[in-house]
C-alpha cells in the first residue's frame, strides 16, 4: 500500500511536532516535510510532492488562505486540510471557497485528525453535514448580495439533474444517500458531481455546497416542499 504523503504548515513548532508526533505512528501516512509559513509551501510542494497539506490559517507572512488558494490553482494540486481553532470562522469559509477539502480543529482527538487526513486523501471532504449546515449558515446572503446574483448566474448552466444533486451535495449528503433521494446509481451520482465540477470550474464537493447555498438553491428546495 502506498503511503499519504503529508505534508504540516504551521508557525508554532510545538503544534508541529505534536502533528509529526501524531501522524508518526499512523503506518500509511509520510510527513514528506514541515513548514513554518505560507511562504514556504509552493517550494516544498515542488520538492516533495504530497498529497495532502495540513494548513494552519494563521501565520505571519503569507497566510494559510492565500497558501491554499496559490495551491489549488496549480496543476495536480495536493488536497489541503486547513487548520483552525474555530468551527465556522470566516476565514474558514474563505478556505473552502478557495479549495480546501474541509477543516479539523487543533483541538481535535489525534484519530480524527488521522481519519479527515485519510479521507481527503481517497477524495472525500472533510465536513459532516452537522458542520457543513453550520457553516452555511454563515455563508448564506440576501436577493440583493452581489455574491448570489453571481452564484446564480453560474449555476444556471446546470440542468435540471445536476441542480438536484448540487442541492443534494449542499446539503452535506454522501453520495451513496444522494442515490437513494433521487433514485439513481452510486456511479451516476459520480458523473453528475464530476460534471458540476468541470461545467462551475470547481475544485470540489465542499465548494459546490458553497456555491449551492450562495445561489440560494436549497432556500428554493424548502419552499417547494
Amino acid at each position: 500500500m502506498t503511503a499519504i504523503r503529508l505534508l504540516l504548515v504551521d508557525d508554532d513548532p510545538l503544534v508541529r511536532a505534536g502533528l509529526s508526533f501524531m501522524m508518526g505512528g499512523a503506518d500509511d501516512i509520510e510527513i514528506v516535510g514541515e513548514a513554518a509559513d505560507g511562504a514556504e509551501v509552493e517550494a516544498l510542494v515542488d520538492r516533495t510532492r504530497p498529497d495532502v497539506v495540513l494548513m494552519d490559517i494563521r501565520m505571519p507572512t503569507v497566510d494559510g488562505l492565500t497558501a491554499t488558494e496559490r495551491l489549488r490553482a496549480r496543476e495536480d494540486a495536493p488536497q489541503v486540510v486547513v487548520l483552525t481553532t474555530f468551527h465556522a470562522d470566516e476565514q474558514v469559509l474563505r478556505a473552502l471557497r478557495v479549495g480546501a477539502a474541509g477543516f479539523v480543529l487543533k483541538d481535535t482527538p489525534p484519530t480524527e485528525i488521522i481519519a479527515a487526513v485519510r479521507r481527503v486523501a481517497a477524495g472525500d471532504p472533510v465536513l459532516s453535514p452537522a458542520v457543513t449546515r453550520q457553516l452555511m449558515r454563515h455563508a448564506v446572503g440576501t436577493d440583493s448580495d452581489p455574491r448570489r446574483t453571481r452564484a446564480r448566474e453560474r449555476v444556471a448552466v446546470l440542468n435540471d439533474r445536476e441542480r438536484e444533486v448540487a442541492v443534494a451535495v449542499g446539503r452535506g449528503l454522501a453520495n451513496a444517500e444522494i442515490a437513494t433521494g433521487l433514485f439513481m446509481s452510486v456511479a451516476t451520482v459520480k458523473t453528475h458531481v464530476s460534471r458540476i465540477l468541470a461545467k462551475l470550474d470547481l475544485n470540489n464537493r465542499v465548494q459546490i455546497a458553497l456555491l449551492a447555498y450562495d445561489a440560494g438553491l436549497l432556500e428554493e428546495e424548502r419552499e417547494e416542499h
